[in-house]
């Protein structure tokens, strides 16, 4: 199977792809794409001097092997571009203008210095005659050095490039019209440069502004025309009047026309610019799930050198040091498997463990492209099939143990009735009385047992209503020392006078409370002494919310057993099905609260119940 290599191949550097690749965001190593890159090509140093840790700050990029990460860059639109392979930002739209503003500032530099040239060069008189020779060396001085005024300001970020290509340009228009009339011979060549002064503003500024400075530049040839004597003199020399309405007229076409395309070129540019923010933002997506994939993730070359891995995948082998590339180092078991898999060897499925206090995981291979080189490793964690596995078995020993513990409710009801008329003849010896009562007392229990399974089966949907802690702790107290015969315990509430409010199910709260002080009464008494038990009803802290608490000081729980005393079907005792707290545990999350165990200064149990939200 080849895996998709558009994501991929393209940020491979392999093959006909390799070219100058941009991508989200600056690295804080060596210059690497954030989602699959290449290391150093064989025989060369890698870029980074130094190694430096692989391990990645939170909400930062993958981990390379060179210890670099890739971060996301801000850029103008929240998103930096960065050529990976030059280092350079990529141009925005404004810049492109700009860089259209600079060539124009340069072509008017040359224009001045072309007629700097004609104006003092000895050369000139071969080219023009200097009708007013002061004249026109003055304003050549003074194009000059306006040409290079605006070359120097064009890069300052607070001036509008509208106002400054304006301003250039009726400068532009100003020097061409004296020139015109101070020099004889250059009116036509003149006009003609004119031509490329207003296009260019035309596509820096609006439609309006535009099509008044070629107006204007048209108006200053005709200006001239009528001032150095009109259509009779001009005609003398070879000129008509046609030839300055002609240019006009050409101004105004040229300036209509440039800002139309320069409308397009900056359309075209926004939507470049979209399109590249768009596939950053795919690239930083793409990035982030593989970052936290729970499944491992290696780009392993032909030379068994680890290119890339993901977080997963680096704690799968054990936090591997940064400087460390091999694959046979950093994993012999799974370069072994590898090699098999190169050579065509049957794949080995079994779960393995690639360092110490890891999880097992179950390697698989994939050729990444079609050039054979790059091979991609998934390293799924075995832990979440087998919990998966764990979850479907509960939810079908669920539903049958409930199926089972239907059909067995009624024969036990019939056993136990049958074992109460038992009881209730005169004549029943004494033995046979102790065997009736072991009949009930199993039989209660059976039912017990039976009325658990039933209830963890078909638990209904919480029903949250506001609940007045302080006085639900009393109540409840006061209704189980009612109900239930307490023999050698001592069960009392605590709670204050201030009001506690939360937002629970009442009938499920009576259900966890009830499982929790029963088991404390049974499990939570020293040997000889009575059962101290305390059902607190605890305020709000800073930054926390009300919660309950159910104390005994009886021997406590060990601690190895305390992380299993949630799961179903687990219990310590003979006589205990397993299931108390476990559906405790599962009617507090269904209430949106927490169910924890927390041990006891001096020895004792406290089970706490620390519910979501305060109310009021």
């Amino acid at each position: 199977m080849k895996v998709h290599s558009t994501p991929i191949d393209s940020w491979s550097g392999r093959g006909p792809a390799r070219q100058r690749r941009r991508c989200p965001g600056r690295c804080n190593g060596p210059g690497k794409p954030p989602i699959f890159a290449d290391g150093p090509a064989k025989g060369k140093r890698p870029r980074s001097a130094s190694a430096r840790p692989a391990r990645a700050p939170p909400g930062h990029g993958l981990y390379f092997p060179d210890g670099a990460t890739c971060a996301p860059a801000a850029g103008e639109h929240g998103v930096g571009f960065v050529d990976w392979w030059s280092g350079n930002s990529r141009a925005t739209g404004h810049d492109a203008l700009r860089r259209e503003l600079y060539f124009f500032s340069l072509y008017r530099l040359l224009e001045a210095g072309l007629l700097a040239f004609l104006a003092f060069s000895p050369f000139g008189e071969f080219f023009v005659v200097l009708e007013q020779p002061f004249i026109a060396q003055t304003a050549a001085v003074l194009y000059l050095v306006a040409a290079v005024l605006l070359l120097a300001i064009r890069s300052d970020p607070e001036r509008s490039l509208s106002i400054q290509a304006g301003t250039g340009v009726i400068i532009d228009i100003a020097a061409a019209a004296i020139a015109i009339h101070t020099m004889a011979g250059l009116e036509s060549g003149i006009a003609l440069l004119l031509v490329i002064n207003i296009g260019a503003a035309a596509i820096l500024m609006s439609l309006p502004s535009a099509l008044l400075v070629a107006a204007l530049a048209g108006g200053a040839l005709l200006l001239q025309f009528f001032l150095a004597g009109g259509n009779a003199a001009m005609l003398e020399q070879g000129r008509s009047l046609a030839e300055p309405v002609m240019f006009a007229i050409s101004y105004l076409g040229i300036a209509l026309f440039t800002h139309q395309l320069g409308q397009q070129m900056r359309a075209s540019q926004q939507l470049v610019e979209q399109r590249d923010i768009d596939l950053a933002n795919l690239a930083q997506v793409n990035e982030l799930i593989i970052r936290r994939m729970r499944t491992g993730l290696l780009v392993v070359d032909d030379d068994n050198r680890v290119r890339m891995f993901n977080e997963s995948a680096w704690h799968l082998l054990g936090n591997p040091p940064a400087d460390e590339r091999r694959l046979g180092t950093v994993a012999p078991e799974l370069s072994r498997r590898l090699w098999g898999w190169r050579n065509g060897r049957p794949p080995d499925t079994k779960p393995v463990a690639l360092a110490e206090d890891v999880a097992e995981v179950i390697p698989r291979f994939t050729l990444l492209g079609s050039d054979e080189q790059l091979v991609l490793i998934f390293l799924e964690d075995t832990t979440l099939f087998s919990r998966k596995a764990e979850q479907l078995t509960l939810n079908t020993l669920g539903r049958l143990s409930a199926s089972i513990a239907h059909e067995i409710r009624n024969p036990l009801a019939a056993i136990s009735y049958s074992a109460q008329l038992l009881e209730e003849c005169e004549v029943l010896p004494e033995a046979d009385r102790r065997l009736v009562e072991i009949i009930n007392t199993q039989c209660t229990r059976m039912n017990g047992i039976v009325q658990n399974i039933l209830g963890m089966a078909r638990r209904e949907r919480a029903q949250p209503e506001p609940v007045e802690l302080a006085l639900w702790v009393k109540r409840f107290v006061d209704e189980y020392k009612a109900s239930q015969p307490l023999e050698a315990v001592e069960l009392n509430a605590r709670a204050e006078t201030s009001p506690v409010r939360v937002l629970v199910d009442n009938q499920q709260l009576h259900q966890i409370v009830t499982i929790l002080v029963s088991n404390a009464i049974t499990y939570g008494r020293l040997p000889g002494e009575p059962a101290r038990i305390s059902v607190v009803a605890n305020p709000a802290k800073p930054g926390q919310t009300p919660s309950l608490s159910v104390i005994d000081r009886g021997p406590g729980i060990p601690p190895k057993v305390v992380e299993n005393i949630f799961e179903p079907f687990y219990t310590t005792s003979e006589h205990g099905t397993g299931l108390g707290l476990y559906i405790a545990h599962q009617l507090c999350e269904a209430n949106q609260a927490t169910l924890g165990y927390e041990t006891v200064a001096g020895g004792g149990s406290h089970f706490r119940i620390q519910f979501a939200k305060a109310q009021g």
